[in-house]
């Protein structure tokens, strides 16, 4: 009698990608047991760091592709930002308290993935509103490397390392926005927008497999019942609602009564999600954290250096191209920023006086902050003099930012590290999106000639207030 053939059996198959899918691998043991693991932890997430802000910088250098492509106006196109950094913002605190309970590495990893395949998808778009939509996804990719990010950098740091580990993170963010003004250009003047999208996807790639076998596993968790769908809502609606506002304000091309509409939805979101956090048992956000020590003054602070940080990668493209300067042009003399960020965050530690802490370090680079704008409305607007004021304002940038968020995630409890990565996120995403709509609107509500100024200005308030919040925050011994 034949003997029938057997299949192998598969059923173990479901399970094990299962576990794949939903369990944190260790790192191998030579890794995990090298006294500079931490390290190859931090330089690891300086490749998410890397990729979202060269991304964000190259991205507003196909503002004038994108009009000439769709033949659309400047209001419509910023939505290729501002649809990605509202959708973060949304995103960036439930994620973070989703990671805090499931696993900051997985989480991560899954950010790469999402951000890979959209960033291709971006290239493909035949639309203004397929591009825009590619972006929403983009956008969930993203928020899921920015809501970890911070934590994993601060929970993998030894102690008395946080700040310079955060200092090489903001290295890695600064050298993707020092890349993006000159590569975008470049790649704007002969390739075209869409390999602005593509060339995320050899990045992203090589850091899922650096994510994998570098990046612990997440040792503390948080314990939360239930996740506050309805904050989620009420963030959203709030920040989008807000920033509709101020695009229809800078020309978007609707009936000028949508502008109050939406600024009173915004106010009722607002209230109604702050109202909620107060009195829900799980909160989105729980207001106690924002009241613990400087963390509420120091998120403020944080939301106005990014708004200063990114509102000149939109201003200086769009004067430039005013003054018929090409984009190459205009991405060199734009990376005078991100360099000057890149330098004060990675020699700050050692070029400033040791006994200087993190409180004194944000009040100084938020004086230079103001002081390099003041001089950027002084100085005429030219080609050869405006990296002068723009490194300065990196340099400042560079030192205030990572002593800032520091200030922040120090007065935290380490089972809450994702949510307070999460919010410091929020606030970065938060503060570039306020820095495109800033400036747009200021552009759009001055004449040409005097927008750059008008919109210089718009930046200065905003470093002050920065001053402001790093002067006037308590320490966590005052608090």
């Amino acid at each position: 009698m034949a003997v029938r053939s057997r299949r192998p059996d598969t059923r173990p198959a479901a399970p094990m990608i299962r576990t794949l899918l939903t369990v944190e691998r260790p790192r191998p043991e030579a890794v995990r047991s090298h006294a500079g693991a931490w390290r190859f932890a931090v330089l690891t997430v300086c490749f998410g760091a890397f990729m979202g802000q060269l991304d964000a910088s190259i991205v507003t250098l196909t503002y004038q592709a994108l009009r000439d492509e769709f033949h659309t106006t400047l209001a419509a196109v910023q939505w290729v930002s501002l649809a990605y950094l509202l959708t973060l913002v949304a995103l960036l605190v439930p994620i973070g308290r989703f990671s805090d309970m499931h696993g900051r590495k997985l989480m991560y990893l899954y950010g790469f993935a999402v951000f890979t395949l959209a960033s291709a998808a971006c290239g493909l778009a035949p639309t203004l509103a397929a591009l825009v939509g590619f972006r929403l996804v983009q956008a969930v990719g993203a928020a899921l490397m920015q809501a970890n990010s911070v934590a994993l950098v601060t929970t993998s740091a030894p102690p008395g390392r946080m700040r310079a580990a955060l200092g090489i993170q903001a290295a890695g963010q600064a050298i993707g926005l020092a890349l993006g003004p000159t590569v975008g250009g470049a790649i704007v003047a002969t390739l075209g927008w869409r390999w602005v999208f593509w060339i995320n996807v050899p990045v992203g790639v090589l850091s899922l497999i650096a994510g994998h076998y570098l990046l612990p596993r997440t040792r503390e968790r948080a314990r939360v019942r239930r996740t506050d769908a309805a904050g989620v809502a009420l963030l959203a609606g709030a920040t989008t609602s807000a920033l509709l506002a101020l695009s229809v304000v800078s020309g978007l091309g609707t009936p000028a009564w949508t502008a109050a509409a939406l600024g009173a939805a915004a106010a009722v979101a607002s209230w109604a999600f702050l109202r909620r956090q107060a009195r829900h048992r799980d909160p989105l956000i729980d207001l106690d954290l924002l009241r613990r020590g400087p963390v509420g003054s120091g998120l403020l602070g944080g939301l106005c250096g990014y708004l200063v940080l990114f509102g000149p990668l939109v201003l200086v493209p769009v004067e430039l191209a005013r003054r018929q300067l090409s984009s190459l042009t205009a991405g060199l003399v734009l990376t005078a920023l991100p360099v000057g960020f890149a330098l004060a965050a990675t020699l700050a530690e050692r070029a400033l006086p040791l006994g200087w802490d993190d409180r004194r370090r944000s009040r100084a680079g938020a004086a230079g902050c103001v002081a390099a704008l003041v001089l950027l409305i002084l100085l005429p607007v030219d080609a050869v003099l405006l990296p002068v004021p723009l490194l300065l304002l990196g340099l400042a940038l560079g030192v205030f930012i990572p002593a800032n968020n520091a200030v922040v995630m120090h007065a935290l409890p380490r089972s809450a590290a994702g949510t307070g990565g999460g919010m410091v996120n929020m606030t970065r995403g938060l503060g570039t999106a306020l820095g495109v709509a800033a400036v747009t609107l200021a552009l759009h509500l001055t004449p040409a000639s005097a927008g750059f100024v008008a919109a210089s200005a718009v930046l200065l308030v905003f470093a002050v207030l920065a001053f402001t919040t790093a002067s006037a925050r308590p320490t966590a011994a005052e608090s």
